[in-house]
């Protein structure tokens, strides 16, 4: 596929801005100031003050004595990059691949593009009437390489949608400021009457080199298409990515869940056949007033079915508010890995970790509650209790070691031992009754003790005594003495509950 690039000239960019927040601003001679070396210094004017004779790099005072009635605000100086990058944004609607291009322009990629619009010139047409709707002066020009583009944008005459041999023809008219070349380059080319670039495209390419240097053939280079040029996009494409343009603003639930369900078709198509599954997806839509609303979910294993996936994201889309309308919809994967069918038995059921529908069930339930609400535990190497598990990742994770099955444990297990006092009537025995928040439990049936002693390699604490205690009320809770009772300093904690 041909490459086409797109390149977009903000004339009057600063101006234009201010004059979208101050409408009078539009018809009177404005422009913007700087302070330079003790001097007030003219560094935009609109198109009216332009007409008059001030323009950008004129003292102030030159300016002012010229036109009386010139309008003049200070200048931001980081403007032009912030502007930029949200054009830049709101751009996206029309190609994936959009850059900045200082220090008034944009660069399209727009390769592939222009079919969804019927053709290069509807396509560039609808650009420049948004972006003149948006109240921005703007040129622009499509060709084969961005050096041609930027060249035709700013010094052509038209036809401003140009490619292959026309490209060099347009090319030939200009003058040599249209190949963003030095200006002591420009200078010295126009010393030598050579003011078009008809005149010296065909000159030896030694004799430009020697003459000129290596800075001006790159740029010669670039514009016929024979040198790369770099491409910076202000978000880089995701590599798994589908977009949807609508012909008319999207506005209903029911438009906006076909989209989804239309780009999940295409997405997961692609997945399917590179034997590939998502792990998390956002689905944006960009608006007309300029806002980009999105929705994402994620899965706990690698997935590439389109019904499930719907779902997820169904439980979010009332969330989304269309406002005006949605003209583009968006739907990329961030992360994305391996996922290949596995076999399936004939004669056994699927079930266990393993199972998908376990999967899909545990997605849902995650995207309704949050991810931080479901969680697996593992068997850890550990004799104490409350360290004897560990989170477990994902469901795929694997352990080494084995939950315990040959002593009973509680249901419900304290992460921290809560100290409290009990009562025993001799050594090794279980407590008679405990107090526990204020409460006092008599103990009616007990089991024990159950010895678990210190880890070794961690040397931390004394031994435990456990037991098993029902009270009076049919509460069943886990007990332990920590050190020996003859000991001046031991305590009784309780650790879990049975029920």
């Amino acid at each position: 596929m041909a490459r086409r690039f797109i390149s977009i000239w903000f004339r009057y960019l600063h101006t234009d801005w201010f004059a979208l927040r101050q409408r009078y601003l539009h018809d009177v001679p404005f422009v913007l100031r700087t302070n330079v070396h003790g001097r007030m210094v003219i560094t935009a004017a609109n198109a009216i003050a332009q007409q008059k004779g001030v323009d950008s790099g004129m003292v102030l005072a030159d300016a002012r004595a010229a036109v009386p009635e010139l309008e003049v605000m200070d200048d931001k100086p980081d403007l032009a990059g912030r502007l930029l990058t949200r054009l830049a944004e709101w751009c996206i609607r029309f190609t994936p691949l959009v850059s900045i291009d200082p220090p008034d322009g944009l660069l399209f990629d727009a390769s592939g593009c222009s079919h969804l619009w019927g053709g290069d010139v509807p396509y560039l047409e609808d650009i420049m009437k948004r972006l003149r709707a948006r109240g921005y002066y703007v040129r622009a020009a499509m060709a084969d390489t961005a050096g041609a583009a930027w060249a035709v944008a700013r010094y052509g005459e038209g036809p401003f949608v140009t490619g292959g041999s026309e490209q060099l023809d347009a090319l030939m008219l200009l003058p040599p400021e249209a190949l963003r070349l030095e200006e002591d380059a420009i200078a010295r080319l126009h010393k030598l009457g050579l003011t078009r670039i008809r005149q010296f495209i065909q000159m030896p390419r030694t004799s430009l080199r020697r003459r000129f240097g290596p800075q001006f053939l790159l740029r010669l280079y670039q514009a016929l298409g024979q040198e790369e040029e770099a491409f910076t996009p202000v978000f880089p494409i995701e590599s798994y990515q589908e977009r949807l343009p609508c012909l008319e603003p999207i506005v209903t639930a029911t438009g906006i869940a076909i989209a989804l369900e239309q780009l999940l078709e295409s997405l997961c198509g692609r997945l399917r056949r590179e034997q590939k599954g998502l792990r998390s997806a956002n689905f944006k839509g960009y608006r007309v007033d300029g806002k980009v609303i999105m929705v994402s979910v994620s899965t706990g294993r690698p997935s590439h079915h389109v019904k499930h996936l719907f779902k997820l994201f169904d439980i979010r889309l009332p969330t989304l508010e269309p406002g005006e309308g949605i003209e583009l919809f968006v739907l990329e994967a961030p992360k994305v890995e391996d996922h290949v069918a596995g076999q399936e038995k004939l004669w056994e059921e699927a079930g266990g970790l393993d199972d998908m529908r376990l999967s899909e069930l545990l997605d849902r339930l995650a995207n309704r509650v949050g991810p931080e609400a479901i969680k697996r535990y593992l068997p850890d190497e550990h004799y104490w209790p409350e360290r004897s598990y560990k989170l477990s990742l994902s469901l795929q994770e694997k352990t080494s070691s084995i939950w315990r099955t040959d002593k009973l444990r509680p249901l419900q297990l304290l992460a921290v031992p809560e100290p409290i006092e009990a009562v025993s009537p001799q050594p090794d025995y279980p407590p008679m009754l405990f107090r526990y928040k204020g409460k006092v439990h008599n103990i009616v049936r007990a089991n024990g003790p159950e010895r678990i002693e210190q880890e070794w390699w961690l040397q931390q604490g004394q031994h435990r005594d456990y037991y098993g205690v029902e009270d009076e009320d049919g509460g069943r809770y886990w007990l332990f003495r920590l050190g020996h009772y003859q000991e001046k300093v031991y305590q009784w904690f309780l650790h879990g509950f049975f029920s």
